[in-house]
């Protein structure tokens, strides 16, 4: 799109500029504006910039008359942080496979999802703060109408990611500006979120540039990329997240949309890690004692704590490890993931293929196997570059053969969905759809050993939500 520079920053992304002779697109774009806030994000600072709205496309490379499915990515990093080109999400497997190949950037944090009076009263939709949505959709758009030249089908589209990708794929199935262009879905570790709503969205929004010193719109749009950066750096860093604009996202609350049908009546493959965040993160560092789980449950959980205790066992260390672990990816993705899946599998007319990914991800090639302490399950983001094939991308860690199998099984299971909306085929044990009222639905477990196993523990969902995870 037209780079969202001056007058366009906070404003819908506009069509590219078209240009004479030929352009070489042989090296990745600039990155949305963000920073690194913890150890976590990795940066290539050179290429951060607000003109930052480039896609990227892989095809095999012979494509003759077939159109070939579509595969769109949409990249996490809770708003703040990310970019398309990340090496993980490479495209060139699964486009040795008959697929097309996207991915995109979209704007982020204050940059993405700023609301304030102002622009939403100059606004032709009324609305202000969902830039970064807009931009995703603006990007299917292009792939809607230029993707037959690449040799895909513009009318087999599927959308995928992972964590704030998850979310937004949700938020694309529901919006109306997005939702019919949709075939299919994947989802992985992120759903239901609570949104804002617009008038909290531009309350916030107007304190935290007034505190900045910025009174007017006019002033925000005449700063510098930097003066911007600065203020957003004076709020917690996922401070701008999708909010209810009633533009971009009509309805607040995804229970009820569900239950209307207005969502995009798709295919949906969704999941989760084994253990997506460390238990540590639950009982703020490495005490498993019975007392500190009890404290630590209490002082987060005043009001629900001896709810939790009867669902958690906590009376050994490993029960201690296990339950802390659990609680700490309920209340961080799980949840919301969780929720997603049981309102499509209630209210949607297409199946819902659930996963869990346990297979514990191997170390940097680096570490001292001697004092290296391998975690029980595989952690947040681990599944991704296994699903894309993209292992041998990733030569500084310590891949087996056993992980290859996983890769190449988890990577078959999604190719066979995105060409024919179901991910089985003849040669692939059998993965069902899941049912629409069991208590405990048959999931597949992607690990060295592949197995349908059922989800015993997802009774503690319907109780806890909304108490540990506060979503609608």
């Amino acid at each position: 799109a037209k780079p969202p520079v001056g007058n366009l920053r906070w404003e819908p992304p506009q069509k590219a500029e078209p240009w004479i002779g030929i352009r070489k697109t042989q090296q990745y774009g600039n990155i949305a504006m963000q920073y690194k806030f913890a150890d976590w994000v990795q940066i290539d600072e050179t290429r951060l910039s607000e003109d930052c709205l480039y896609l990227n496309v892989w095809k095999p490379t012979e494509v003759r008359n077939e159109k070939l499915p579509v595969l769109v990515h949409i990249h996490g990093g809770g708003f703040a942080v990310g970019e398309g080109s990340e090496i993980r999400m490479e495209g060139s497997s699964m486009a040795k496979e008959g697929i097309i190949v996207v991915s995109l950037n979209y704007r982020l944090n204050i940059f993405g999802f700023f609301a304030h009076p102002e622009l939403t009263k100059t606004s032709s939709n009324g609305a202000s703060g969902n830039y970064g949505l807009m931009d995703q959709q603006f990007a299917l758009q292009w792939v809607k109408n230029n993707i037959e030249k690449f040799g895909g089908d513009p009318d087999k589209i599927t959308i995928t990611g992972e964590s704030a990708g998850s979310m937004s794929v949700l938020a694309l199935m529901s919006s109306p500006l997005s939702k019919d262009m949709l075939a299919g879905a994947i989802g992985s570790s992120g759903g239901v979120i609570s949104l804002a709503s617009l008038k909290e969205a531009e309350e916030k929004g107007q304190l935290a540039a007034q505190k900045s010193g910025f009174t007017s719109l006019e002033q925000l749009r005449e700063a510098s990329t930097a003066e911007i950066m600065d203020l957003y750096k004076t709020v917690e860093p996922m401070a701008f997240i999708p909010i209810h604009d009633q533009y971009v996202l009509t309805k607040s609350n995804t229970t009820d949309l569900y239950k209307a049908g207005e969502q995009a009546q798709i295919p949906l493959i969704i999941g989760w890690n084994s253990e997506e965040l460390p238990p540590e993160a639950f009982l703020r560092g490495p005490n498993y004692t019975k007392d500190h789980f009890l404290k630590v449950t209490e002082e987060n959980y005043p009001e629900h704590h001896k709810e939790i205790l009867e669902l958690f066992p906590h009376e050994t260390k490993e029960e201690i490890h296990r339950s802390a672990a659990d609680l700490a990816a309920m209340s961080f993705v799980v949840s919301g993931t969780w929720k997603w899946f049981d309102l499509h599998r209630k209210y949607a007319n297409q199946p819902v293929y659930r996963y869990l990914f346990s297979k514990i991800h191997p170390p940097l090639a680096s570490v001292d196997m001697e004092t290296y302490i391998s975690p029980a399950g595989a952690r947040h983001a681990e599944e991704v570059h296994y699903s894309w094939g993209n292992l041998y991308l990733l030569d500084a860690y310590k891949f087996s053969k056993d992980d290859y199998k996983v890769s190449a099984a988890m990577q078959q299971y999604f190719v066979n969905f995105i060409k024919t909306g179901n991910p089985n085929d003849n040669q692939l044990p059998v993965w069902p759809a899941a049912d629409s009222d069991t208590e405990s639905p048959l999931i597949l477990n992607f690990d060295t050993k592949l197995e349908l196993i059922p989800a015993s523990l997802d009774y503690r969902f319907p109780i806890l939500y909304g108490k540990i995870y506060r979503v609608f």
